[in-house]
């Protein structure tokens, strides 16, 4: 089925549940001409089997230099997407150079180092519901999960990971949220990526004076094969990518798996009485309400056809996760559903919400090892938690790019029935 004709999707830059979308736009086929913010014409890859043949693609390429209106100046300061195509790191870095960026983080990423933090982010966790538990009581019974818990856990593993002090942390949680925001405008955008990236230029400088057992100062130390390090820009670009993709990503699997688990008490109790592990929760939260909805970008460097419609080259296109993992002709007529023992749960490949390819998330392990011990250790000390308010009540992001909620009101416990 031919799509490119149809009339474009206008992505809402104020956010919002993504899946009636996805859904609306899945029956039309799996790939689809969309709108971006400014009137950027763009494409987006919504099918999981078409999302999964697009990232693997040879004839796709990340680096800004295929994005056509960008290189023909069409696109004007302040965009507010500019980050996700300019920031110099693996994300936009294509063949030999991607390599290179990749086996010099890699190198300071390692399986070992992840498992070694293992004790200090179950102690984390530990210390987190403390202050959750303080929360709900000084609130009349009623705490932010994410304020408390989903975010400081995250941003406290990368921060720890990255070497950078805790007097920064909050601000760049900021930064980076403001990054990722699809509704705010040029000076604001121009602003905060000035100020992210002065702020990461002073860790990088702080670790550099005073190296340590951490990822930046093993990044500045790392080369590659030839001898060669990671150039001041590329360094910088891969400590905004870490910080981003390092605590935004785990933040919001973290809080659509307490959304999800709430809204499934019979999941819940399936796990709980061990008929499926957390493993399994996250997983299947990836899948079913994917952290990242569209993520930037994308370029075929010539002409493609993709599940029968046309990209024409230097088209930036969008990542469909969130609309690839409901998609029915991969997952079924119950794709809807949110299935723990969903057939294949074993199979991370079962979903692409953490990438495919050549740039497949590379903190996949430690977002895996952290949702999971936060989520075991939360109900394991709250079972009866739940959220304070509706479903539908509940604000969402104001970003297509992050795909979950700007606050999640618990209760640890059922209100007291007695006079």
């Amino acid at each position: 089925m031919d799509t490119s004709s149809g009339t474009p999707h206008r992505l809402d830059p104020a956010g919002g549940c993504p899946h009636a979308d996805n859904a609306r736009l899945l029956a039309r086929g799996g790939v689809t001409p969309v709108v971006l913010p400014g009137d950027v014409e763009g494409m987006a890859v919504l099918g999981h089997d078409a999302l999964k043949e697009f990232l693997a693609h040879p004839d796709v390429a990340k680096g800004a230099r295929h994005f056509t209106a960008l290189r023909e100046g069409r696109i004007t300061p302040g965009w507010p997407l500019t980050t996700f195509a300019t920031v110099r790191g693996m994300t936009t870095a294509d063949g030999d150079d991607h390599r290179r960026l990749r086996s010099l983080v890699s190198k300071a990423f390692t399986a070992r180092r992840v498992e070694r933090m293992r004790p200090w982010i179950e102690q984390l966790t530990e210390g987190l519901l403390d202050d959750l538990e303080r929360a709900a009581r000084d609130g009349g019974g009623v705490a932010d999960l994410r304020r408390h818990f989903a975010l400081p856990l995250p941003m406290g593993v990368i921060g720890e990971l990255l070497g950078v002090d805790a007097e920064y942390r909050d601000r760049l949680h900021h930064l980076s949220n403001q990054v990722v925001a699809t509704d705010i405008g040029p000076e604001q955008a121009l602003a905060a990526n000035r100020e992210l990236v002065g702020v990461l230029a002073a860790v990088a400088e702080a670790r550099a004076e005073r190296p340590g057992d951490d990822l930046t100062s093993a990044l500045i130390a790392a080369r590659d094969e030839e001898g060669e390090r990671l150039g001041h820009e590329e360094l910088i670009g891969t400590l905004v990518l870490m910080i981003i993709a390092g605590h935004e990503t785990t933040l919001n699997l973290i809080t659509n798996a307490v959304r999800a688990l709430c809204g499934h008490r019979d999941q819940l109790d399936l796990v709980t009485s061990g008929g499926a592990g957390w493993a399994d929760v996250v997983e299947e939260t990836l899948r079913w309400d994917a952290p990242v909805s569209y993520f930037p970008f994308r370029y075929p460097v010539r002409d493609m056809t993709l599940d029968g419609t046309v990209i024409p080259a230097g088209t930036p296109v969008l990542a469909g996760y969130s609309a690839a993992g409901r998609d029915r002709d991969a997952h079924g007529p119950d794709a809807d559903r949110f299935d723990v023992t969903r057939p294949g749960r074993a199979d991370a490949a079962r979903h692409l919400s953490l990438g495919h390819g050549a740039h497949y998330c590379l903190g996949a392990p430690l977002a895996r090892m952290e949702a999971t011990i936060a989520l075991e250790r939360l109900f394991a000390r709250f079972p009866r938690l739940d959220l304070a308010v509706r479903e539908d009540e509940l604000s969402r992001h104001a970003s297509f790019v992050g795909n979950s909620v700007r606050e999640l009101p618990v209760r640890l416990a059922p209100p007291s029935t007695t006079a």
